[in-house]
């Protein structure tokens, strides 16, 4: 059975314990950890609460973990957030070693000036990609790098840099964002399938419309027929839902949270059959 998985930072409010109470009650079989899930991030990354919440809830059999991003890029012209940002992608294999996640989801990073990414941009993403190498080394885990929103300084927002990457990097696999890509075009979603899918490794599922991502699917034909077209292919990895609270018409209580995701998770289990 391919699982289903939620995003940690739905639950952004919530304490981890909480938070797997509500993945389990949502009937999914896994959770996304990011680092920087409050709970866990202002109180210092505590490993023996995340492994404790994980012995506690034995229906959740699936565990990624999501390196952080927020205020950090790898391709900063600044080299002490350039140099922060690979600590802390280290940081999020480590973390994944220690607790039994399969999967370490990465962002690339971008330019820091909103024009075309340049040869020095490109060297420092080569830096990134090589410390990033040498920490999934001799670990059982595999590091996924994710397809970004194509902006003008955007680093594998294509299918074809991203099929470029992974032919370079062998060791490397792909994380699929559907929000991401819909956002832009459903040509340039069935792009990164057809380019990327023998790489896939976790698939972030979500919904854009109107220049809003991380939407609700609400059964949406376009994100069906990729979940359907991904599985014919072969992949048997985790459905990621990540779902951004803030862009819903209402803040949602923690028991809407769990329906709304019990019929996402619906969905996708009729798309795989």
């Amino acid at each position: 059975m391919i699982p289903v998985s939620a995003s940690s930072m739905f639950f952004h409010e919530y304490p981890l314990d909480e938070i797997f109470d509500a993945v389990e009650e949502a009937g999914l079989d896994g959770i996304e950890f990011w680092l920087e899930t409050p709970h866990f991030w202002l109180q210092g990354l505590p490993d023996g609460e995340l492994v404790a919440a994980l012995r506690s809830h034995p229906r959740i059999s699936s565990l990624q973990i999501h390196a952080p991003v927020l205020d950090l890029n790898p391709c900063s012209i600044n080299p002490d957030v350039a140099e922060a940002s690979r600590r802390w992608a280290v940081a999020a294999v480590e973390l994944a070693a220690r607790v039994g996640a399969a999967v370490v989801t990465v962002h690339p990073g971008k330019r820091t000036a909103m024009r075309p990414p340049m040869a020095d941009d490109y060297r420092r993403f080569g830096r990134y990609l090589s410390v990033l190498r040498d920490a999934a080394s001799g670990r059982p885990v595999t590091v996924a790098m994710e397809n970004v929103e194509p902006r003008v300084n955007a680093i594998i927002a294509t299918p074809d840099e991203a099929r470029n990457l992974l032919d370079r990097e062998g060791w490397l696999s792909f994380t699929l964002d559907i929000s991401h890509a819909m956002n832009h075009s459903p040509g340039l979603l069935t792009g990164f399938v057809e380019t990327c899918g023998d790489r896939l490794a976790n698939v972030h599922v979500s919904r854009a419309a109107d220049g809003v991502m991380h939407l609700p699917l609400e059964e949406d034909p376009v994100v069906g027929a990729v979940i359907r077209a991904i599985v014919r292919g072969g992949y048997r990895g985790p459905l990621t839902l990540e779902i951004e609270d803030q862009n819903l018409a209402h803040e949602l209580s923690l028991e809407e949270k769990i329906q709304l995701l019990a019929g996402e998770a619906e969905f996708l289990r009729r798309c795989t059959g």
